[in-house]
């Protein structure tokens, strides 16, 4: 089942980025010449206005898709793992409810706090920790992104955590945040491979991740779940990397990361013969492709945020804190 496509709504990524004058660093040649290292400057990301106005577009473009059940509305305020679920969701809307969503509540988020780390280079990112007024008292979490200085900012991630759970992020004098680099070595793992450790836990186990609902009790349940009478559930498990599914890295105060990540998960059902796979519901009927006989496979992106403690400290262990997981696809055989 593994395919080469990535999710669908991949963000186009630029070659070149384009340099405003705030950005830019300039340094005279020996000949007098001006040379532009916009791209070597560490700055911060987005300042706190801009932090702010992301937000506050990416609220409104979202509630009107989701009141017109219209794709288009917010596709220029998302991407990465929360555009491909976004999408699949809005799609599903819109074969099922033409007229739009009759049950639509806007989105709220308030109490924004903002961490936003000082980096060199594309692309550009920070974090807005919010309040909602839906999913509970988790605390929502959406990682904003662009590549270039003309750019839209985009939520690539959307992650709901406990309140309590978050960790105290290293900052500077001016309250700016670190980005990890994905291939730091001084965590436990580095944030590049999380997405490729992780879906090897959940074929394989092992004790790379501390216990809890998204590790040990996914498992169980899934294990659970992958025989019942006259029915087989099969799960296979995918890291997602590339472009903007690729991984995100905070420091925390006490050295280690909150890295957000990517993966991709398949989940095929297979009817014993003279038994049906059981009639899913109306969105997921309205994102499968073929007849469903005797198996349906339903394809998931789903993005997660964790703790990744400083290599040598604690046990070692990477806590996942959050996991917002969608069906983007489906196939029925």
């Amino acid at each position: 089942m593994s395919r080469d496509r990535g999710p669908r709504r991949p963000r186009r990524l630029r070659k070149c980025a384009l340099i405003s004058a705030s950005a830019t660093a300039l340094s005279l040649t020996a000949s007098g010449c001006v040379v532009v290292h916009g791209e070597r400057e560490v700055l911060p990301s987005a300042t706190r206005a801009e932090a702010a106005k992301a937000l506050q577009q990416f609220t409104s473009a979202y509630n009107a898709a989701d009141k017109a059940y219209d794709v288009s509305l917010d596709a220029d305020h998302t991407t990465g793992a929360l555009a491909a679920i976004d999408s699949a969701r809005l799609k599903a809307g819109r074969t099922n409810s033409p007229d739009g969503n009759a049950s639509h509540v806007p989105l709220e988020l308030t109490d924004a706090k903002y961490t936003i780390p000082k980096k060199a280079g594309w692309p550009r990112w920070f974090v807005a920790d919010t309040k909602a007024n839906k999913g509970g008292n988790a605390r929502w979490l959406l990682v904003f992104t662009r590549h270039g200085i003309d750019e839209t900012w985009q939520a690539a991630y959307l992650t709901l955590v406990a309140p309590g759970r978050m960790p105290e992020f290293k900052t500077d004098a001016d309250g700016w945040a670190e980005a990890v680099p994905a291939n730091s070595t001084d965590v436990t793992v580095p944030p590049a491979g999380l997405s490729k450790q992780y879906t090897a836990y959940l074929k394989d186990g092992g004790d790379a991740f501390a216990d809890g609902v998204h590790t040990s009790a996914w498992r169980e349940l899934r294990e659970k779940r992958s025989i019942r009478p006259g029915l087989v559930t099969q799960y296979i498990d995918e890291p997602l990397t590339n472009g903007d599914y690729a991984p995100l890295a905070l420091r925390t105060r006490d050295g280690g990361a909150l890295v957000f990540f990517t993966t991709r998960h398949f989940e095929k059902q297979t009817a014993a013969r003279g038994a049906a796979v059981p009639t899913p519901n109306r969105d997921v009927l309205a994102l499968t492709d073929g007849e469903i006989k005797q198996s349906l496979t339903m394809e998931f992106v789903s993005n997660e945020v964790a703790l990744d403690p400083a290599e040598g400290s604690g046990d070692g262990k990477v806590s996942v804190l959050g996991r917002v997981q969608g069906l983007t696809s489906a196939k029925g055989e």
